[in-house]
Parts: structure tokens; sequence; C-alpha cells
């Protein structure tokens, strides 16, 4: 697709691109909009660097793809609690959103998308893993294809797998919030996305429980093949932030995890989630 305004570089020839030539901190026409968005549809996650934003003006671009929403087990900023900040100090082993997941898939209505904006990163390392989900379900075999399309699963806040979501959050230096912990939802395993119409293989790893109206017993040898398929590294991109990196991705049709390997280093990332997004189906 041609981009007038826009320089947009793939990352992957899976997914993600780098969109260079545009300054976030200066109102946005209707033109470069447009094309920003549109690149966020061919791409699931796309990356600006070198931008230099406040949080009035991160929020700003964010609401220019949907409300926005507050995260339920972090307390936001003080005066912007719409932002929470994802810090682990240099002596910290353990970081937040280690796993694979789709974020807060486990409500009713899943968000549109996320953004981070990097404030301090180290040297190396610390980057976000992404996996797309269209591939993912377009590389299943059509026998595969015809009985997932008539399944829904349970996606849940409580991280069954994983000690349990107060195990967890407390792990990390966050301020926690458990009155949701234990929510969850019910959701197609193969969603339409609503703007391109192209059916994604809804894996949220870390929230995906069981098929509904089946044992989490029954449900495992399953929803384990399609944990592994989802992230074949054929699916994936990598996101590189240095400090004034913005990222943005798509939570309809993706998957991601923070990768942990900068022990010794601080890093320092702004979180927006952007809601508004439609009950999958």
């Amino acid at each position: 697709m041609e981009y007038e305004t826009l320089e947009v570089n793939p990352i992957s020839g899976a997914m993600g691109a780098e969109i260079a030539g545009i300054d976030l901190a200066q109102p946005l026409d209707n033109q470069a909009f447009d094309e920003i968005h549109r690149a966020f549809l061919e791409f699931q996650v796309i990356v600006f660097h070198d931008q230099k934003l406040d949080p009035v003006q991160c929020k700003a671009f964010a609401r220019r793809f949907g409300r926005l929403e507050f995260y339920p087990f972090v307390k936001g900023l003080d005066e912007h609690p719409e932002i929470f900040e994802i810090r682990k100090e240099p002596d910290e082993k353990k970081n937040f959103g280690g796993s694979w997941h789709s974020d807060m898939s486990f409500t009713e209505a899943p968000p549109v998308g996320t953004m981070l904006y990097a404030i301090e990163m180290p040297p190396k390392g610390g980057d976000t893993m992404l996996t797309n989900l269209y591939e993912a379900y377009d590389a299943l075999s059509d026998g595969m294809k015809d009985l997932l399309d008539k399944m829904t699963a349970e996606y849940s806040a409580a991280l069954k797998h994983s000690g349990g979501r107060a195990a967890v959050m407390n792990r990390t230096p966050f301020a926690i919030n458990l009155d949701r912990a234990e929510e969850a939802s019910i959701h197609p395993i193969v969603r339409t996305h609503p703007d391109t119409g192209r059916k994604a293989l809804y894996i949220s790893a870390g929230h995906l429980t069981r098929f509904a109206d089946m044992t989490e017993e029954e449900s495992k040898p399953l929803l384990d093949y399609l944990r592994d398929h989802a992230v074949q590294p054929d699916f994936t991109c990598r996101v590189r932030y240095r400090a004034g990196t913005l990222a943005l991705w798509d939570n309809r049709c993706t998957q991601h995890r923070a990768l942990n390997d900068y022990h010794g280093e601080r890093r320092v990332i702004h979180r927006i989630t952007i809601g508004g997004g439609d009950r999958p189906n």
C-alpha cells in the first residue's frame, strides 16, 4: 500500500513497521492520521522513534484510536491515571508482562490497542516480541479451522497456570488492586477483525484457561498446541526501543511478551490502554 506523508519500513516479513517522517508532538492532520491508522491495520504494530512527548501528548495521540481505559490491577500516574508506569530497577529480576498474552482478553470487550512510550531504556535488551494471529490462523489446516471456527473459550484474569494473579503481581513492584482478579469472559477462539474482516486465532496464552463446556483437563492438549503454534518465529517480530520510542499494537490480532534480558539495568515505560473495542465475534 502506498503512503504519501509517511516513511513506512517493515520490521519483519510477518508484521510490524517503523514509521518515520512525523512528529507526534504536533497536531496531526486527517491525511497523516489516516495513513498512520492504515499502517496500524496493515502491520498490526507500528513504531515511532525519537519522539519527545509529555503525558498529555501521549494521551492525545492514543485518543485518536479510541477512548482511554484504566488498567484494573495497577494504579496510574497521579496526574494522568490513564497512564501507568512499567518500571524495572537494576536490582529486580522479575519483569512485567513477561509471558505471551493479549491485553485484558478476560474482559467482555477487550481493548483495541496498547501503546507504550519509552522513558528510559537499557543499552541493550528490553524489547517486546509480538506474533501475528492472522498468520497463525491462516497456517492451520482446513480441518482445524473448521473445528475452531465453531468453538469458544474462557479467558480469565486469574492466571491460574502462573500461581494466581496475586502471586504474579506480587513479583513486581506495582500497586496492586485485585478487585477484578477473578474476572473471566467467553470469546470465540477465532475472531473476525471488525475493520479488516480477517480471521485471527484469538490466543492470549496467559489468560486462556479452557474451551467453553469443557474441563481444563479436556481442553489442555489442544490449547497447548495452539499456544505453541501461535508463537512460531515465522509469525513474529521484535520491537526494539530507545528513549523516545512509541509503539502501538492491535490487541485484536496479536499477542505479545516483554523480554527480560537486561538484568542490572533500569527500564521505564509508560503504558496506555485504548478501549472502545467490540465484543469479539
